[in-house]
């Protein structure tokens, strides 16, 4: 085999590889066993919400395994058609095999992305907040360009994307705003980017024309449906009304509709302020508040089996995933994994699916690499 084919099915086998350490191959390939045989039993539509569940579960599971071996048993044939060409010294067939294998491996690397959004709500639609960190108007200006990058992120994918909360900067920006998200798999993709994002560039704020390095942090939950049952005790919110402001949507106006919540046992605060009519902001802020505490116990659930748990850590240096730096060159690069971008123009218009590749992949491995962040 060609060193050229060769890449391509060690890219292939790497894919499947890891599709099969995300399903814990031989434990998914007993449910869906068992999903198959209570899917013929009548009595199982005697509860139309479990049977439901059941039946996605087994959609999600025959769709994996039969993507892992429809690529294996298409990646045999290629291989044996380059080999078949090599023996008869027939260029042309061996370039046929080997264009096979370079689409597979396409394939197979978008396969596993699909693959890898096997958590509990990865189908999801999802909230994705922003906060500027310290540093004022600079901060406040890179919240509102992640915010763009996000926006059209989700355009891209063709998803639907709503304004929930926005507080302007004092000059530039904005101080915080979290967006909706809708589509599938939303909460699934979007996860990996909760985290402290830095910027780092000249500052079209400073007469002086000096660098910067501006923080500003993602934080992203899954929206919940009423399935998911989360307590919340009234004695441990409070709720407060504010005029809402900015460019939160068609319905801002000027009477205090807007609606905070702080739930004080665990110091998380959320806001609606996207309805004219106060009942309904409060009422999407109790839902966020909901979706914020599950993604909160979730989070401690998965660190406890990993061994560790940290609580949110403060916006600033040394907490960042990924840096973003515009001057003195142009370099984006991810601090848990090490994949970059040399174009961070593409990157804040939206591209950042190779980023997300990454991460979701690293969740499956385990594995954490040593990245020195960019100056």
């Amino acid at each position: 085999m060609r060193a050229e084919g060769q890449a391509h099915i060690e890219r292939i086998e790497a894919a499947l590889a890891l599709v099969r350490r995300s399903l814990d191959w031989e434990r998914a390939l007993r449910r869906l066993d068992e999903l198959n045989a209570r899917v013929e039993d009548p009595a199982l539509w005697n509860d139309p919400k479990r049977a439901e569940e059941l039946m996605r579960e087994r959609r999600r599971l025959d769709a994996a395994i039969g993507t892992v071996r429809e690529i294996s048993s298409e990646m045999a044939d290629a291989v044996e058609f380059v080999e078949l060409g090599e023996a008869e010294n027939d260029d042309a067939v061996v370039a046929e095999g080997l264009a096979s294998l370079a689409k597979l491996a396409d394939r197979a690397d978008a396969d596993k992305v699909q693959a890898l959004l096997a958590g509990e709500v990865d189908g999801n639609d999802t909230y994705l907040e922003i906060h500027a960190g310290a540093g004022g108007t600079e901060s406040q200006d890179w919240a509102e360009m992640l915010m763009r990058m996000y926006a059209r992120w989700a355009e891209r994918k063709g998803y639907k994307v709503e304004t929930v909360e926005y507080q302007a900067g004092e000059q530039a920006g904005i101080k915080s705003a979290t967006l909706q998200i809708k589509g599938e798999n939303a909460y699934g993709y979007a996860k990996t980017e909760s985290g402290v994002h830095r910027l780092v560039r000249i500052s079209p704020y400073d007469s002086s024309a000096r660098r910067h390095t501006s923080f500003s942090s993602v934080w992203v939950y899954p929206v919940i449906d009423d399935n998911v049952e989360i307590e919340i005790n009234d004695g441990d919110l409070r709720i407060d009304t504010y005029r809402a402001s900015g460019a939160g949507g068609q319905h801002i106006n000027t009477t205090d509709s807007a609606v905070r919540i702080t739930h004080l046992p665990t110091g998380v605060v959320v806001a609606s302020q996207n309805d004219r009519s106060q009942h309904k902001n409060r009422a999407t802020a109790m839902n966020m508040l909901k979706a914020r505490l599950y993604e909160r116990e979730m989070a401690m659930r998965e660190a406890v089996a990993a061994g560790e748990y940290q609580e949110k850590t403060e916006i600033g240096w040394g907490h960042q995933i990924r840096s973003y730096v515009l001057q003195p060159y142009q370099l984006v690069k991810d601090l848990r994994t090490g994949t970059t971008s040399t174009s961070p123009g593409d990157v804040l218009d939206g591209e950042i699916d190779d980023f997300i590749a990454a991460a979701l992949a690293q969740r499956v491995t385990g594995e954490t690499v040593e990245v020195e962040d960019v100056d």
